[in-house]
């Protein structure tokens, strides 16, 4: 059994820590005994209770100071940390050898002067600590391809995302009628989830909704935050009817099971775990072109592919409300594209073979 470390930095629970949780169970039927290191902050705790009773040691420390002596029984070390720092100082004490994991998003499409910036500033920070392990791993073809070329990282490998299609599944006719009515759904309902900042471009969906009044967009996220402030601000002065902020929400899977669409103006990915929720669901997508959504959802077969343009994005989800069975068509294909591509046992497995092959090139050290 090989013994793994990972090693986080997160001072809450988002994406990446929620991967965490879906695939380090799973690892050890692939002879991985996975322990995970997490700071002790309290926002972390409810996320540490889920992990009680599963194959995963979870251990709190208070410094990261401690973390190369408290791995380094460990045969392999994987750090996957929110912040350049974290890799700078930690890297180069841990023992080897050493994977990095990055959820970045890597590359936002924003106009050219403002892209070109972060690019340079991710090339100084990051990718340049990136430097200091024995290997990269990241969640899509893609990225692996955008961090060996564009970030000169050639030691980098991919893996694909996956999600529970028994936890995201299509609803019943019964019970899809039921979530409707206690969700308050009675037209063509169009939801939006995800955190409100500037990449995931909220704005343009609440254009969208200006440009198709006989549909109804309902927000999913953090509607408290600074972009979330300022999206309900331009929602109230437009006057929109049809827009609906839910919040924070603990019960997505039957959000998507009682929508009709999910709508991703997205700005910025590497492998959208929005995305494949909502196919796993049965939902048609309506999404950016960007490279990472363009690995998921294939144009006329699982959802659309449209530029982040509110009359065209309208349009889109205009013709899917007016030919409901050609979005059935497209639902049921992004289902079935998930069960071949994207589930948690797969992605485990993916995840399982590039941590072998890891610690056979360092010599086969750990394993037992």
């Amino acid at each position: 059994m090989l013994e793994v470390a990972f090693l986080s930095d997160a001072p809450r629970v988002a994406g990446s820590e929620v991967w965490l949780a879906d695939l380090l169970p799973h690892l050890p039927a692939h002879g991985i005994q996975p322990s995970l290191y997490l700071p002790q902050h309290e926002t972390l705790t409810r996320f540490v209770e889920g992990l009680r009773g599963s194959a995963v040691t979870v251990e709190r420390y208070d410094d990261q100071e401690e973390l190369p002596h408290l791995t380094r029984a460990a045969g392999l070390r994987v750090v996957q940390a929110w912040e350049p720092w974290t890799y700078r100082r930690l890297l180069p004490r841990l023992a080897a050898p050493r994977l990095v994991i990055s959820h970045d998003q890597l590359d936002y499409h924003y106009p050219a002067p403002l892209r070109a910036l972060y690019r340079e500033i991710y090339r100084q920070t990051k990718a340049e600590a990136f430097r200091q392990a024995d290997g990269v791993v990241t969640v899509s073809n893609w990225g692996a391809n955008f961090l060996r070329h564009r970030m000169r990282l050639p030691d980098t490998q991919a893996m694909t995302n996956g999600v529970d299609p028994v936890k995201f599944r299509p609803a019943g006719t019964e019970e899809r009628a039921a979530l409707r009515a206690s969700l308050g759904f009675t037209r063509f309902t169009v939801l939006i989830p995800g955190r409100f900042t500037l990449e995931k471009n909220q704005l343009a969906a609440v254009r969208t909704a200006r440009h198709a009044p006989a549909l109804d967009f309902v927000f999913v996220g953090d509607m408290d935050a600074g972009m979330g402030i300022g999206v309900q601000a331009l929602a109230r002065r437009r006057q929109l009817q049809n827009v609906r902020f839910l919040g924070r929400r603990w019960d997505m899977p039957e959000l998507y099971r009682a929508a009709d669409a999910l709508l991703q103006p997205t700005l910025a990915e590497n492998q959208s775990l929005v995305t494949l929720e909502a196919m796993s669901s049965g939902l048609p997508v309506v999404t950016t072109p960007i490279p990472a959504q363009a690995e998921l959802v294939r144009d006329g077969v699982d959802g659309l592919l449209v530029p982040a343009q509110p009359a065209l994005l309208a349009r889109a989800l205009l013709a899917l409300a007016a030919h409901p069975a050609r979005a059935r068509q497209f639902g049921a294909a992004a289902r079935q594209r998930v069960l071949d591509h994207h589930t948690h046992s797969g992605s485990a497995a993916q995840l399982a073979c590039l941590l072998h092959a890891a610690s056979a090139l360092a010599g086969g050290a750990g394993q037992g």
